[in-house]
């Protein structure tokens, strides 16, 4: 079995877990990213939620990418890591107050917003602080990405966005709203899709709605189809970056822009996740009845979702290169949960062992509780 690269010669002496970036395959990423979107005139925006590692922003803005933001926080964090108020985006079902004036007063690029009620309260700050808010309209297509319910976005029985049958009465809204100013359509129907299918339907549905919206004499500047592009979490050696030139040229093949139109994209997940590891000493093998366990010193505290989803992640004992046995590998958390693989094939597996648990560069470290009063996980880059 082919492992990754790591420099382990770094490691004896680091703490325990903790995480380690890929910074050559992130840049890598970044570049073919760039070179695919390029082909069309793309923008695309790296989506803060998924990593918001300073010295990872600071990587990503330097390589000329905009920022998309779902909170006050993390839009402080874009702008203080230098991404150009002018490229971020600010989405989000339940936007605060103060989260809104915030945005404002950094003039930012655009609002994605999910409902008429948030359209009047962001008219009403803006008023209040003598600016005009540039506007996106959330619209939820009724598209099923085919993933986890957790991460599906796109369905009328979501939380997110505006449905079908309310999109034109919104937009007769601005012509009373006065602060606010229409500038496009957001659309994001999920996360870790990897068949291209529902993004092919979701260029479809574009079309339509931007027919309809023709035909009443409304044609807008920006669409920005979220993101949700997934990863391969099975074979992260041998995939080690998502597939960029068939993604964006779905785009470009399916999805009818009108002249002088931009297409935007929120990416997160396929940037940053394959450059991510945690990594984890053995502290104990425990031999069950019928089950033989590995018990490590990381928790569901320090990577959540493979007790949140039950998600995969592929991994491997850096220590050994002996044969392969059997063990649940299982954290020290006071939860069942705590459960990072079962039945799982490892080389032969001892206390003092660095395990790499992969592809947990998305939704990792940013997730990181203190539950159980455990300390955040650190990071390192070599």
């Amino acid at each position: 079995m082919i492992k990754g690269n790591f420099p382990t010669q770094h490691f004896e002496n680091l703490p325990t877990p903790f995480y380690y970036y890929d910074t050559e395959l992130l840049k890598n990423t970044l570049t073919c990213i760039k070179k695919e979107s390029s082909k069309y005139n793309y923008k695309v925006h790296y989506a803060i939620k998924a990593n918001a590692n300073e010295q990872i922003l600071k990587i990503i803005q330097n390589e000329g990418f905009g920022a998309d933001c779902v909170s006050g926080g993390e839009i402080n964090a874009a702008l203080n890591a230098g991404f150009n108020n002018n490229e971020i985006v600010f989405a989000g079902v339940g936007k605060a107050d103060w989260e809104i004036e915030t945005a404002l007063k950094s003039d930012i690029f655009c609002f994605n917003v999910e409902s008429a009620v948030e359209l009047e309260v962001i008219n009403q700050i803006a008023n209040n602080l003598n600016k005009t808010a540039k506007v996106a309209l959330r619209v939820n297509p009724n598209i099923d990405a085919h993933t986890h319910s957790y991460i599906t976005t796109g369905l009328n029985e979501n939380k997110f966005g505006i449905n079908l049958e309310k999109l034109q009465e919104t937009i007769l809204l601005f012509s009373k709203l006065k602060n606010v100013s229409l500038i496009g359509l957001h659309f994001h129907i999920g996360s870790q899709i990897t068949d291209m299918s529902p993004f092919q339907d979701l260029c479809i549905k574009i079309n339509e709605i931007q027919s309809e919206l023709k035909n009443v004499g409304i044609t807008l500047q920006h669409i920005n189809v979220g993101g949700g592009l997934g990863i391969n979490y099975q074979h992260p050696n041998h995939i080690p970056m998502a597939d960029f030139e068939t993604y964006f040229k779905v785009f470009h093949d399916y999805l009818n822009l009108e002249k002088n139109q931009t297409l935007h994209f929120e990416l997160g997940r396929s940037i940053v996740a394959p450059c991510g590891s945690l990594i984890t000493k053995v502290l104990y093998i425990k031999e069950g009845t019928t089950k033989r366990f590995a018990i490590v010193d990381a928790g569901m505290t320090d990577l959540i979702r493979p007790a949140l989803y039950k998600a995969y992640h592929h991994i491997e004992n850096i220590s050994s290169n002996e044969d392969f046995e059997i063990y649940d590998i299982v954290g020290p958390i006071c939860e069942s949960s705590d459960t990072f693989a079962k039945d799982y094939s490892l080389n032969k597996t001892k206390r003092g062992d660095l395990l790499a648990i992969r592809s947990a560069g998305a939704y990792g470290e940013i997730m990181a509780s203190k539950y159980n009063l455990r300390e955040l996980p650190k990071s390192f880059f070599f």
